[in-house]
């Protein structure tokens, strides 16, 4: 998938998406992005890591993963395997990633070109800083005239970007990560179809459109859009006083199963209906509850 070829943005202009992470900043303390200028350096060291590194699959991998295996064995008191914990690396950072490109298609209509070499992540901090190779927008988005701008047609087309843009940066992770997950490459873009949608969806809640995400992340996976595997799979269940419940099928296996095996993730294929309403409606009653308290 090849990237247009785009001018560059009048230096020291703010770029087409900035609005879209400031707020993501505002409602999200997990995630802070700074956008770099063209002639701004990365930055190095004191736990920063470009995703092309990562994607090399040598040194900077497993430091990255060595971090991992640390954190497993702090939280649950056992070790891993080896797959179990890349898997749960490429997770720490596709989550986040995908989340570069969502957000600004979600708030602003706007989708950003990420290159592997021009994003760096410090996963401790919960940082990214970031160079973008352009943005595709619709014809009457007023952004459409900058020079680092590719229009398309429709809303159909943005959502093509969307997904290229994605795959363009997370496929060189996935073949990174790909022989430590011991996965083939339809479980590993599968696993690239729940990123884009759990990220997404866990923010949208923050920013109040939770309801209006899951109606866009239906249209942008759809099913039988390669090299993703899976619809987003959201569905309904319903609560024991009539509520409704949304929820959703995971379209690939996050590998926690195999720490807690009575624990399964609630959108985890393993996890029956019943046992999700009970968890679903407890949540939301703890949620009900602290807001009448605050």
């Amino acid at each position: 998938m090849s990237v247009p070829t785009l001018a560059a943005p009048a230096q020291g202009a703010p770029s087409a998406v900035a609005d879209s992470y400031a707020r993501l900043g505002e409602v999200y303390s997990g995630l802070l992005i700074t956008e770099l200028g063209h002639e701004e350096q990365a930055p190095q060291g004191g736990g920063w890591v470009t995703a092309a590194r990562l994607a090399e699959g040598g040194a900077d991998l497993d430091a990255f993963l060595a971090w991992d295996n640390a954190q497993v064995l702090k939280d649950y008191g056992t070790q891993a395997r080896p797959d179990v914990v890349a898997s749960f690396g490429l997770h720490r950072y596709a989550w986040p990633a995908t989340l570069l490109i969502t957000v600004p298609w979600f708030l602003q209509r706007r989708v950003p070109r990420f290159p592997v070499a021009d994003v760096s992540f410090h996963r401790t901090l919960g940082r990214m800083a970031v160079r973008s190779a352009g943005f595709a927008c619709l014809p009457d988005d007023p952004a459409a005239a900058r020079p680092d701008a590719h229009v398309v047609p429709d809303e159909e087309a943005l959502r093509a970007e969307v997904r290229a843009s994605v795959a363009d940066h997370l496929g060189p992770l996935l073949d990174g990560f790909g022989p430590r997950m011991r996965r083939r490459s339809r479980a590993l873009w599968s696993l690239a179809t729940d990123e884009i949608v759990e990220g997404l969806w866990y923010v949208a809640h923050l920013f109040g459109e939770e309801q209006r995400a899951m109606t866009e992340l239906e249209r942008l996976l759809p099913g039988a859009t390669k090299p993703y595997v899976g619809t987003a799979g959201f569905r309904e269940l319903t609560g024991p006083n009539g509520e409704s419940l949304p929820t959703r099928d995971r379209a690939s296996c996050c590998m926690f199963y195999t720490l807690r095996p009575d624990d399964a993730c609630v959108t985890c294929p393993r996890t029956c209906d019943a046992e999700r309403i009970a968890r679903l409606s407890a949540d939301a009653e703890a949620t009900a509850s602290a807001s009448a308290s605050a």
